[in-house]
């Protein structure tokens, strides 16, 4: 278990002191009004492709612009580098954190040697940033056949507006459907059989009918049936053919919208997929 609460940058502090002021100034029967009332969670799932276009072009301050004008609250990334040689040996999800004004939490499925003597060892997994605090992580290792990729399931619990969300990503293994069925059956051992205030993204490079997703939508929701408009497609993202990225809510979360933003195809091979959920009203209030 991780604690990742990094304070926020100066401009962002002079930010939130601003518009708190302006909340003031409104009146307290208006704060409780905001508190009390149903509140939003904007969210989104992005295989960065280690920041390199289709045509493998590294650029990633063009996924940052693409995060900046989705406009979320938090979002889910796969593919992340950290000190890659192919990216420049930048830490990918600390520099997205930087360029955004978000926090950053970071799942390694791979640790390797680094690539050249002195630098630090290269990572690759997956990553949150969230403009909300991010009170907690953890990253669990998923199912592996011998030989393939590993990959995980990293979960941040989220600070929401005094509500914790809990925010899980995950990328699933591509050319095996029988080794991504044990990964999303240990997915749901791990989110349990009926989570509350949960949202799990990912690139499950699956679609939707298949047993793998069924086993996750058996407990979990389906942003795309429930709130989004036409096929849905995610990949690949110059020519998309296929729904392999998902937004999966608890059922106490309910979509208001989902798009599939097309503004800049060529940011990654995937596009990126965005969602408004609604939140239960704590308990209590």
């Amino acid at each position: 278990m991780n604690q990742l609460n990094p304070a926020p940058s100066r401009r962002r502090f002079l930010a939130a002191a601003a518009g708190l002021g302006a909340t003031a100034a409104a009146g307290t029967s208006g704060v409780a009004a905001a508190a009390s009332g149903p509140r939003s969670l904007r969210v989104a799932t992005f295989n960065i492709h280690h920041g390199a276009s289709p045509a493998d072009v590294l650029d990633l301050d063009r996924v940052a612009r693409v995060i900046q004008a989705m406009r979320v609250d938090v979002v889910g990334l796969q593919e992340v580098d950290r000190f890659w040689k192919r990216s420049g040996f930048v830490d990918q999800p600390a520099w997205l954190g930087e360029r955004l004004g978000m926090r950053h939490a970071f799942g390694a499925n791979l640790d390797l040697d680094p690539e050249e003597p002195g630098r630090p060892r290269r990572q690759y997994g997956t990553a949150v940033l969230s403009r909300w605090p991010i009170r907690s992580w953890t990253n669990t290792p998923l199912p592996l056949v011998p030989g393939h990729e590993q990959r995980g399931l990293l979960r941040a619990t989220l600070d929401a507006r005094g509500a914790c969300v809990d925010f899980a990503v995950t990328h699933l293994q591509h050319d095996d459907s029988q080794e991504r069925e044990r990964q999303s059956a240990r997915i749901v051992e791990l989110l349990g059989s009926s989570p509350g205030r949960t949202i799990l993204v990912g690139d499950l490079n699956a679609t939707s009918e298949t047993p793998e997703i069924r086993t996750l939508t058996d407990v979990l929701g389906d942003v795309w049936p429930q709130a989004g408009t036409g096929d849905g497609f995610t990949y690949d993202s110059v020519n998309p053919h296929a729904r392999i990225d998902f937004l999966l809510p608890s059922r106490d979360l309910r979509p208001l919208t989902a798009q599939v933003c097309t503004a800049d195809p060529e940011a990654s091979d995937h596009l990126p997929v965005v969602s408004e959920l609604l939140l239960p009203v704590p308990h209590g209030r």
